[in-house]
C-alpha cells in the first residue's frame, strides 16, 4: 500500500493537472482569477461585496463561494446581482481544482471578467492546493495576532497580495501594522500589501487600481 505522504503527493499532483487546464481555461478567455484566502472573520466576505457593488458596471465579475456548511456568504453575494456558484465542501477545509473545474462550467463566466473564488476560512489547507488562479490573495484583519504571517507561513508565502483588513479598528486593537508586513516579508520578499476598511471604504481605491491593473494587463496581452 502506498504511505499516506505518497498519497497526499498523488493528490496534490492530480490537483496541479486540473489547475492547469482552468489556468489555460481562464488565460483563453482573459479571466483575471483570484484565490482569496483568510481565516475566518477576516471580513472577506464583506470586502467581495464592497468591491461588487462599487465595480458594478465596471466589467463583469463572477465568484465562486466556498464554505464547508452554509449557503449564507453565497446568498449575501447573489444580493449583489454579481453571478455566484456555492460550493460546499462538507468536511474538507479546503477548495480544490476540480471543484473550481466544475463551478466554472455552471457559471460560464465572461471573456475579460474577474473571477473572486473566496476559499473556505482557513489559512492552513487551502495554500497547498493550485485552483488555477491568476493570483492569490490573503486577507488578514487587524483583529487577529499580527504574527499570522510567520504562524501560517506557506499561505503567505505563496501569496501575490496581502491586504490587511479592518483599519477602521486599529485603535481600539494591539496590532502592530508594521510588525505583520515584515513578517510576512520574511517568509515572502515579493509579497504586495494593502491596507484597507471593507466598513468604512478607507484604502479601498487602491485595491481596485490593483484589480483595473491586473485585469488590463491581461486583456491587453
Amino acid at each position: 500500500g502506498k504511505t499516506v505522504i505518497e498519497l497526499e503527493r498523488d493528490i496534490l499532483h492530480q490537483n496541479n493537472l486540473l489547475a492547469e487546464r482552468n489556468r489555460g481555461f481562464l488565460e483563453a478567455k482573459n479571466i483575471f482569477a483570484l484565490n482569496l484566502v483568510s481565516s475566518p472573520g477576516s471580513g472577506k466576505t464583506s470586502l467581495l461585496e464592497r468591491t461588487l457593488a462599487d465595480l458594478k458596471g465596471e466589467f463583469p465579475c463572477a465568484v465562486v463561494e466556498g464554505d464547508q456548511q452554509t449557503s449564507n456568504d453565497a446568498e449575501r453575494i447573489a444580493a449583489t446581482e454579481a453571478p455566484v456558484v456555492q460550493i460546499n465542501t462538507g468536511k474538507g477545509c479546503h477548495l480544490d481544482a476540480d471543484m473550481v473545474q466544475k463551478a466554472l462550467k455552471k457559471l460560464q463566466p465572461e471573456n475579460d471578467s474577474v473571477l473572486f473564488v473566496e476559499n473556505v476560512g482557513n489559512l492552513v489547507c487551502p495554500s497547498l492546493f493550485d485552483l488555477g488562479e491568476g493570483a492569490r490573495v490573503v486577507i488578514i484583519s487587524v483583529t487577529e495576532g499580527d504574527d499570522k504571517p510567520i504562524k501560517y507561513p506557506d499561505m503567505f508565502h505563496s501569496a501575490d497580495l496581502c491586504i490587511i483588513n479592518k483599519i477602521d479598528l486599529l485603535p481600539y486593537v494591539q496590532f502592530d501594522v508594521q510588525k505583520a508586513r515584515e513578517y510576512a516579508l520574511r517568509v515572502n520578499h515579493h509579497l504586495e500589501f494593502l491596507e484597507l476598511s471593507a466598513t468604512t471604504g478607507e484604502g479601498m481605491e487602491g485595491w481596485y487600481d490593483w484589480l483595473r491593473n491586473k485585469r488590463t494587463a491581461l486583456t491587453s496581452s
